[in-house]
């Protein structure tokens, strides 16, 4: 327990070095960006005396360390500015926004967790077998298939031609959790296909090393049954690895649900952000952006107290 209250105190205190660095970096990229807030804001119709009077009004002619210190203030009070005319709270935006695509990611991860583990083990149990030929062709064409290809084969397989799924839209689960379940399907089919592919071989790889321990060959031929040997021990062993790059997809499948929202006109952070880039929408794009990052900062920290679950030998590191 010790071993563990240290290590959760280790990644906390970590945490705001990496925010900071996440709010500096966000920050500074949008400070360069092409368009002028004042133009967007009060259109291009607007006279450089009223833009002038724009920047003078919201702090866009402060140094940039002032700016961002304001910046960095209205986070710490929950402000994320406002979107260009017709002016909204964008923080307001995100929150609508962020479950669905919250939602969306953690079913992409739950499929392709089970595939990726139920592919993986039946590889590495039927080494250089057919199965495991079959598994590696099938991983193969999976990591080399885009989300956003394969999301326009399944809305044309299983929505336009066998009508089983709707091909865009959304359903609030609390209305009806059947066409919830219907809709966000195929979303969330499209982004776990890559990402078990690739995980996958990764279980494969860590279960035929693991295979291939004295220990399981010993607990083996004292009589235990291999399906307890491998169910108990190896499988738990194995998941180190796996578990690692499972945190770095994560980023992938944020990444990825926001172009699939869009694809599936599914109301979620990937339509705020384009919103925000068509209208050139600084703040908008800005908190998006820094949401998102967060979000996979703190997956990746929650991936690593995972590990001590998984693996108590590591909590003596």
């Amino acid at each position: 327990m010790t071993a563990l209250l240290r290590l959760t105190g280790r990644r906390l205190l970590a945490l705001p070095v990496m925010i900071l660095g996440i709010t500096l970096l966000v920050f500074v990229v949008m400070q360069f960006a092409p368009s002028d807030q004042a133009t967007n804001a009060l259109g291009e119709s607007a006279t450089d005396a009223a833009k002038e009077a724009y920047r003078a009004a919201n702090g866009l002619n402060d140094p940039m360390l002032v700016q961002y210190g304001n910046f960095l203030a209205g986070l710490v009070r929950g402000d994320m500015g406002m979107t260009v005319p017709p002016s909204q709270p964008v923080n307001e935006l995100i929150a609508n926004a962020f479950p669905l695509t919250l939602q969306l990611t953690f079913m992409g991860l739950a499929i392709a967790v089970v595939l990726s583990l139920v592919l993986g083990v039946t590889a590495a149990l039927y080494r250089d077998r057919w199965p495991d030929q079959a598994i590696r062709v099938l991983s193969i064409a999976g990591v080399a298939t885009p989300s956003f290809w394969l999301a326009i084969l399944l809305i044309q397989q299983f929505s336009l031609r066998l009508d089983w799924f709707p091909s865009g839209g959304y359903t609030n689960p609390s209305d009806d959790f059947g066409m919830f379940l219907a809709s966000m399907f195929l979303p969330a089919l499209s982004l776990a296909i890559p990402v078990a592919a690739s995980l996958t071989r990764v279980v494969r790889t860590a279960m035929v090393e693991e295979l291939d321990r004295d220990y399981v060959r010993t607990a083996i031929g004292s009589g235990l049954p291999r399906g307890v040997v491998v169910g108990r021990n190896v499988l738990r062993n194995a998941l180190i690895t796996p578990i690692t790059v499972l945190g770095l997809r994560v980023g992938y499948l944020m990444g990825g649900a926001v172009i699939i929202e869009v694809i599936f006109d599914l109301p979620g952070m990937g339509k705020l952000i384009l919103n925000g880039v068509t209208a050139s929408d600084t703040a908008l794009v800005q908190g998006v952006t820094l949401t998102v990052a967060l979000t996979f900062v703190v997956v990746n920290i929650l991936v690593d107290l995972l590990y001590l679950v998984v693996n108590p030998r590591i909590r003596t590191v």
